[in-house]
């Protein structure tokens, strides 16, 4: 899932953002030496923090089901997460990075969430949407100049952007449908005979209630057994 929300934040920035320019697009820690091999002007969205969101948790699972109607399995709830990036530009001129910083404040604020368009894996197939926010004061205790101290950089301006991703739950696969009807099995009491047969009996005459009902017929007792009273007698030790 992160590495997806990747992939959206970089196409959002690079074709409708910041289309037709020579601006990089990275994903490094600005540390000291990630800036001393820069070349090119650069946006770099660093991911320094990732939490659940606890309030969204749900339980129960979602069924999911073929084009006939029929189960074919049990979604897990998703669980959502905030990815927290800090946005930065890179540039020789402190002027040339406020104004990308600026280009990218107006393009991003423009979105509550990504596009359905730029999603793709997971994120694409749960169809669930994807909110961002951009310089929204974080509600954590920590702040951004902390961040700059962890990795040893120079603090700069920067935009704290907030992605809120679904996390697709296990998928538990239901059973196949029975299509074999239940085989009995029986054994004549008097001439020690076996047969199997299946209850559900194909090709039954429409004519036939309760067959149309699914209930099975009964089998025809063979004439020796009717003249002797029927099948119904225990058997026991004779006399």
């Amino acid at each position: 899932m992160i590495d997806e929300v990747d992939a959206a934040l970089l196409a959002l920035l690079s074709e409708d953002t910041l289309p037709g320019t020579d601006i990089q697009v990275a994903f490094d820690a600005p540390t000291k030496e990630w800036t001393a091999r820069r070349t090119a002007p650069t946006v770099n969205l660093f991911l320094y923090d990732i939490q659940e969101d606890m309030s969204l948790r749900q339980e129960g699972s979602a069924v999911e089901y073929d084009e006939d109607g029929a189960v074919v399995a049990e979604h897990d709830a998703p669980r959502y997460f905030s990815l927290s990036y800090l946005v930065t530009a890179w540039t020789s001129r402190p002027q040339d990075e406020h104004r990308i910083l600026s280009i990218l404040l107006a393009g991003l604020v423009r979105h509550d969430v990504l596009p359905p368009a730029r999603l793709t894996g997971t994120l694409a197939g749960l169809g669930l949407p994807v909110s961002m926010s951009i310089a929204v004061p974080p509600v954590r205790d920590r702040g951004l100049a902390d961040i700059w101290t962890a990795v040893g950089g120079n603090l700069k301006p920067s935009l704290d952007l907030v992605v809120l991703a679904p996390l697709a739950g296990s998928r538990v696969r239901a059973a196949a449908a029975v299509t074999d009807g239940l085989r009995l099995h029986a054994s004549d009491a008097y001439t020690g005979a076996d047969e199997s047969r299946r209850l559900n009996l194909p090709d039954v005459p429409a004519e036939d209630p309760a067959a149309a009902l699914g209930v099975p017929r009964e089998r025809e007792l063979p004439a020796e057994r009717r003249r002797r009273g029927g099948g119904s007698r225990p058997v026991g030790p004779r006399r």
